[in-house]
């Protein structure tokens, strides 16, 4: 009787979640279908989900490989260095992240001082506030760093961080929520772990590297998945400090090349499915850890 109820309920859950994974997998799907179809097929009467003539004109097109029509050579073009700037960018920002994360969430779980309950209370409060408003604090602090980009000591007379590689990385190697996620994890690690460690000789940093760091694994992964696809995602902020062309990064590179190419759709289609590969391959590959990661996170505190 009870292997019967759970597999009704197995089958039930099997039946909601099937439409809803069609649903959201759909325009996706699309989007690569329609990335190798010809420009009249794409806007034909009746949509194709198996491309009839299937073509790459678009990724050459996008990226400017192979034989071009003039007509593809005046569109313009895609550019491989949006991608790798962008891939740049973000897997300093997450590898970056990730540690200072893990540093800040040790102490805030496993260290003990004065006010520890309230700065970590005031860095929850950081979540609660929109980046708009941390927008021009953020800008004038890039500009005015000292020593780089023309500045003197005081920070004045360049442009400091804007329109560098910096600018990108480091507003972006601390965040509130990473520190919060992996504070949870960390609270579930048993404290005879560390004493035990201590015991041994070893320093607070090595029980950081070699005892917490091997069990948050899980909790790691998710992180580091959360920190790449914001920082391979994010718009507006590349989009306001970069000016030299050969330094934007992917999304702001698409959203020019809409601009200048408004009518081509397949060669759009190609760059939006290059775009995502990145993503889905990074979560495909920490999967099973991103998942361990979120439904361990917060089994204490």
């Amino acid at each position: 009787m009870t292997g019967q109820f759970g597999l009704r309920q197995k089958a039930l859950t099997y039946l909601v979640l099937a439409p809803l994974a069609i649903l959201f997998l759909a325009p996706f799907a699309w989007l690569v279908s329609a990335s190798f179809q010809p420009m009249g097929e794409i806007f034909s009467s009746t949509p194709h989900w198996i491309p009839q003539d299937a073509t790459l004109e678009g990724y050459k097109g996008f990226l400017n490989v192979g034989q071009l029509t003039k007509a593809q050579q005046a569109q313009g073009h895609g550019d491989w260095r949006w991608f790798v700037n962008s891939a740049v960018v973000a897997v300093t920002i997450t590898v970056l992240q990730t540690f200072f994360n893990a540093l800040c969430a040790y102490c805030f779980a496993k260290r003990r001082f004065p006010g520890r309950n309230g700065i970590f209370v005031l860095f929850l409060a950081t979540m609660m506030v929109p980046g708009q408003v941390t927008l021009i604090p953020n800008y004038l602090i890039i500009q005015h760093i000292p020593f780089f980009g023309g500045n003197d000591w005081m920070g004045n007379g360049g442009h400091g961080w804007l329109d560098s590689y910096w600018g990108l990385i480091m507003p972006g190697i601390v965040s509130a929520f990473g520190i919060f996620l992996l504070r949870q994890y960390m609270l579930s690690i048993p404290d005879q772990l560390l004493e035990a460690a201590r015991i041994d000789g070893a320093g607070e940093f090595r029980i950081f590297r070699s005892v917490v760091l091997p069990l948050c694994g899980p909790a790691l992964a998710a992180n580091a998945i959360f920190t790449f696809q914001g920082a391979w995602e994010d718009f507006f902020w590349p989009l306001i400090i970069m000016s030299s062309p050969e330094k934007i990064t992917a999304p702001v590179g698409l959203a020019l090349f809409v601009v200048q190419n408004r009518t081509s759709w397949t060669l759009l289609f190609a760059g939006s499915v290059i775009a995502a590969l990145p993503m889905i391959v990074v979560f495909l590959v920490f999967q099973r850890r991103f998942v361990q990661g979120i439904a361990l996170t917060g089994i204490k505190g």
